[in-house]
């Protein structure tokens, strides 16, 4: 029976703001980072993961709401919150989360890895060996390449690279020509790495390490012969990298190389200095990138933590993180010489990656490569570098003189640079490069290859939930199927049609497809458990994703709430629904799983009257994916397939009480600690599925 409530489901009140709800993730990586059951390089890297992601937050999301301000914008998102009052927020929750990042790395992270021989040794603590080596590795490494910039009339404060180390010198006395100046801008090198190891012969510990900065600092006096060194502080701005580009220009690859350069130097949003830096000095610097007090950070160590990432491959400490595993392969791809166009005849292939290699993914473009029966290749490319297996297969089609087509997203977002040079190799192998739809981000993950078997063309695809990325492959978590089935066939060779060419919508037989039918698509099946629920108390919704923001689907969801529906959703990143609220989302559950991989899978189950189905989607239930990208959703039609997704995707992260956070109504996360025997569903898989040692 529906509940009665007071509230209308568009109400302020129903919705949690995007961007306070992305910080809320952030804050669950950096927990990641503090619990001590979690080896020590791992907890680095789970802070350098936070740092990673509040750049980024920065870069984008930040730049978002700054922008909204600048040009007067009246824009506010389901949750009723103007742009002022989202940076607001946005500030007070950052301020406390940067300085809970450096208590960690000073107070804990540090200590606790000088005790195990991984030490970062202050200027104060050089002796006089590590002076003397350190000293010529600043004259040998860094002075050649360093470029002081005095701020006199004919050296006005010079345009900085976006995240780049930096250092603010005040200086006393006279250059060689007479000139006094009081301060001078110096640089760091891209080129070299914010953390140094120091050789075996001046280390103090089995991996000792100085940071860049500190052998700057020391020795920046070099580069200002005859002048006083006053004091130099570190500095560092974080620039609007959203690409504004103009889509109807003739060469979108053109128009987004250009925009690329612009980047570098777009408004500054952040600027991070050390917590030592006096306040005349921040406060010069923000008038000179346009900034408030609001964007002024102040940090106690390195201004980018993200840097000692290095230092997690660097020490060759096995114990110190996460134990070895060795990815499997399903029992039907562990044979040797396969063909794997007869393997997929003989029924549908399920990959789970990273517990599945992505190895048969590779080979199925190898074989197609190689085979003279196959006479087209497909494919979409959102983030794969140029020198991939993927490519070097796609490469080698093309020249058999195959028709190999690949539809290239250039802008995908902080891979540009790499899309414009995949699109440039492929290009002069002779592969057909599409760049997707003009104002639609081509996100979907398919692959097609047609081969000719006796006297009919037969279709091969695979269809996946994450990128072809064989890097990412290792530790996002993301389904893949390999199927010859002649309905999804068909819908995918329709789907390439429509990226490549000009046409009509064409209606397809099993897959939903943003921008066209995925989103009414679930808002029906949703619809449909209520009506069942409400029928006859029958109703489920399992559904796994990395986003949820969308009022449509979330309305749609409190309505399946209200007539009893049981709903369980895992939302790894940011989740716009309020659970737990009576009369609306009561029977709604919402948890989000952290761990050693990345979960990335975006899986839906409906309990469809007990019929289930189980769907597998490149989409997460977000605006920007459901109305504006390209995307795929395909149902699981082997019905053994399902349940192992079922049973693989949602079941085990539904019981994790290790890694696992439960959304509460007010928009605050509870981690689950549980009595109970403990249940980590990624060692569980990679224990099931691979070769695990923990």
């Amino acid at each position: 029976m529906k509940q009665a409530t007071s509230l209308s489901l568009d109400s302020p009140e129903l919705y949690l703001n995007r961007d306070l709800s992305m910080l809320a993730f952030n804050r669950r990586v950096f927990e990641m980072a503090c619990d001590p059951d979690i080896p020590l390089l791992e907890r680095l890297r789970f802070l350098c993961i936070c740092t990673s992601n509040m750049d980024e937050f920065f870069e984008v999301r930040v730049a978002i709401q700054k922008q909204r301000l600048v040009v007067g914008s009246m824009h506010v998102g389901a949750d009723g919150l103007t742009a002022s009052e989202t940076l607001k927020q946005i500030r007070e929750q950052v301020s406390k989360l940067v300085s809970d990042q450096y208590s960690l790395l000073n107070d804990e992270l540090l200590p606790a890895m000088r005790e195990e021989g991984i030490s970062f040794l202050h200027r104060s603590e050089w002796n006089e060996a590590q002076q003397d080596w350190i000293r010529r590795f600043f004259m040998r490494e860094l002075l050649p390449v360093l470029t002081p910039i005095g701020l006199d009339p004919a050296h006005p404060f010079p345009r900085l690279l976006n995240k780049i180390l930096n250092f603010m010198v005040a200086l006393e006395g006279k250059d060689a020509f007479g000139r006094e100046s009081n301060y001078a801008i110096v640089q760091a090198p891209r080129s070299l790495p914010r953390v140094i190891r120091l050789p075996e012969e001046v280390a103090t510990s089995e991996n000792c390490y100085v940071f860049l900065s500190s052998i700057i600092h020391a020795h920046v006096g070099e580069l200002f012969p005859g002048m006083k060194t006053k004091f130099c502080h570190q500095f560092r701005i974080t620039r609007n990298s959203e690409l504004d580009v103009d889509e109807d220009l003739a060469d979108l690859k053109k128009a987004i190389a250009g925009e690329l350069l612009e980047r570098r130097f777009s408004q500054g949003v952040r600027l991070e200095v050390s917590n030592r830096c006096p306040a005349e000095l921040s406060d010069f610097l923000l008038q000179q990138f346009g900034l408030q007090d609001v964007d002024l950070y102040q940090v106690e160590g390195p201004v980018n933590l993200y840097r000692m990432a290095l230092v997690y491959d660097d020490v060759k400490r096995p114990d110190l993180k996460f134990p070895s595993f060795e990815q499997g392969l399903p029992a039907r791809l562990q044979v040797e010489d396969m063909n794997l166009f007869q393997t997929i005849r003989d029924g549908d292939v399920l990959l789970y990656h990273p517990y599945h290699n992505f190895s048969p993914v590779v080979e199925m473009l190898k074989q197609a490569a190689a085979d003279p029966d196959v006479l087209a290749i497909k494919q979409t490319l959102y983030r794969v570098v140029p020198e991939s297996p993927i490519v070097d297969a796609l490469v080698k089609a093309a020249r058999a003189n195959k028709e190999v087509v690949a539809v290239i997203e250039l802008r995908a977002r902080f891979n540009e640079e790499d899309n414009i040079a995949l699109a440039d190799r492929l290009s002069a192998a002779g592969v057909q490069v599409v760049y997707g739809v003009v104002g639609y981000k081509t996100h979907c993950k398919m692959m097609l290859i047609v081969r000719r078997e006796g006297r009919k063309m037969r279709r091969y695809v695979h269809l996946g939930t994450g990128n072809y990325h064989t890097i990412t492959t290792r530790f996002y978590t993301d389904f893949g199927v390999l199927s010859c089935d002649p309905d999804l066939g068909e819908d995918v060779h329709r789907v390439f049609q429509q990226l490549t060419g000009l046409g009509r919508v064409s209606k397809l037989k099993t897959m939903l497809q943003a921008p066209f039918s995925l989103h009414s698509g679930l808002i029906e099946r949703i619809g449909l458990e209520a009506a069942n629920a409400a029928a006859d108390g029958k109703g489920r919704i399992i559904a796994k994703m990395n986003g949820l923001e969308e009022p449509e689907i979330i309305q749609a969801l409190y309505r399946a709430s209200q007539a009893g529906v049981k709903i369980d959703l895992i939302v790894r990143g940011i989740c716009c629904l309020r659970p737990g609220i009576k009369g609306v989302s009561e029977n709604i559950r919402v948890r989000s799983v952290l761990g050693r991989f990345l979960e990335h899978s975006r899986v839906f189950y409906f309990y469809n009257g007990g019929e289930p189905e189980v769907l597998c989607a490149s989409a997460d239930w977000m605006g920007r994916n459901l109305l504006r990208r390209v995307e795929t959703c395909f149902p699981v039609r082997d019905k053994k397939l399902a349940r192992e997704v079922l049973n693989l995707g949602l079941r085990p992260f539904l019981a994790d009480n290790t890694g696992a956070w439960i959304l509460r109504k007010d928009g605050s996360y509870h981690r689950v600690h549980s009595l109970a025997r403990q249940r980590n569903a990624q060692q569980e898989l990679m224990k099931m599925m691979g070769h695990y040692q923990g």
